[in-house]
């Protein structure tokens, strides 16, 4: 059997993984709820999850350090918990890791690593909150670098990078399994590799089961909640509206949520409703938010792996690694005519 991971305590305690990172890391001023807290240990117990803590491995080479240097991470979790799964993955080598925050100042983060540079770095790890091309500031380039949620033109270092294509092709079929054949789609930022990738799919999703794309449908966004109430207004105003809605993130499906209540539209049995990112509001929801997982506490692990792997000498082409956005399917997309189902066929089973 598979050793039990973060995702699947989160899902056992119907929390995120942001959340279980806090609560089983111990992290000091995380603003949760006894009963939260309560949840993720006994689902944690009930799994035999075991959080990870320094290992005895030796880091290779005898460098101890990783540096990650991330832009932003006061206005959305995702570096964060980037940097949680790389620290996870680093302590299993006894690795200890270094997180500097830069705002994307080039000639601040020289300088950070310059005043670093005395100590026993194996590598850096460079994050952006948004999924984004990036230049490496020169002076950082004689170090090991691993890049989350960005990428560099030349393909010079590893990129691990979330699957937002697949992630958008998943959340429209979810919706069409359930039933549904008019979805509508509230988009992101125009220009932001999330929003055209999310798109992209939500087109393969409608072509792949015969179904033609209406521009109509589609309407843009900003990931803010009022984009959602907004759009929501424009597409249940439309002749022949949706009877799904998939919004581009979770922040925009409570919008979308507020705008089909004051419509007196029930959710999900006029029209589902499903988001993306997997933020901790999607559980509070209600009825709780269908969504994607953006998985930067693995593409966090897996950059690390990546750099402890090459300072134990295996060296690999730089490639950009797709971490899937698994779905986390809650009952804003079930009807109660689809939970019927289910629960007939299971029963029958």
């Amino acid at each position: 059997m598979a050793r039990p991971t973060m995702m699947d305590v989160a899902a056992a305690a119907g929390v995120s993984q942001a959340t279980v990172s806090l609560v089983l890391s111990g992290t000091k001023g995380a603003r949760l709820a006894d009963a939260t807290r309560a949840r993720v240990v006994e689902a944690a117990k009930a799994l035999g999850y075991r959080f990870v803590r320094r290992g005895t491995k030796a880091p290779p080479g005898g460098r101890s350090a990783i540096v990650f240097v991330a832009d932003e991470t006061s206005t959305d979790p995702w570096m964060s918990l980037a940097f949680e799964g790389a620290r996870d993955k680093a302590l299993e080598y006894g690795i200890n890791m270094l997180m500097v925050v830069s705002h994307g100042d080039a000639e601040l983060e020289a300088n950070i690593i310059g005043g670093l540079k005395n100590l026993p770095i194996l590598g850096l790890i460079y994050g952006t909150i948004l999924t984004r091309l990036v230049q490496i500031p020169p002076a950082l380039s004689d170090l090991s670098i691993v890049l989350v949620n960005c990428y560099d033109e030349n393909r010079e270092h590893h990129s691990v990078l979330p699957g937002d294509l697949l992630g958008g092709r998943t959340a429209t079929e979810h919706l069409l399994l359930s039933g549904r054949s008019r979805i509508g789609f509230i988009n992101g930022q125009q220009g932001v590799d999330a929003a055209r990738d999310r798109l992209k799919g939500y087109k393969q999703a409608l072509a792949s089961n015969d179904i033609a794309f209406d521009p109509a449908l589609v309407r843009p966004g900003n990931w803010e909640p009022s984009a959602g109430y907004e759009m929501t207004m424009e597409l249940m105003a439309l002749d022949n509206p949706p009877d799904a809605i998939f919004c581009a993130n979770d922040m925009m499906a409570v919008g979308c949520f507020d705008a089909l209540k004051q419509l007196n539209v029930r959710i999900p049995d006029d029209v589902a409703v499903i988001g993306f990112d997997d933020r901790d509001i999607a559980q509070y929801t209600h009825p709780p938010l269908s969504t994607l997982v953006l998985p930067l506490y693995e593409m966090g692990r897996t950059a690390a792996e990546l750099l402890i792997e090459a300072a134990g000498g295996l060296h690999t082409n730089p490639s950009r690694i797709k971490v899937e956005c698994e779905l986390i399917a809650r009952q804003s997309t079930a009807t109660s005519r689809y939970l019927d189902d289910i629960e007939a066929t299971l029963a029958a089973q």
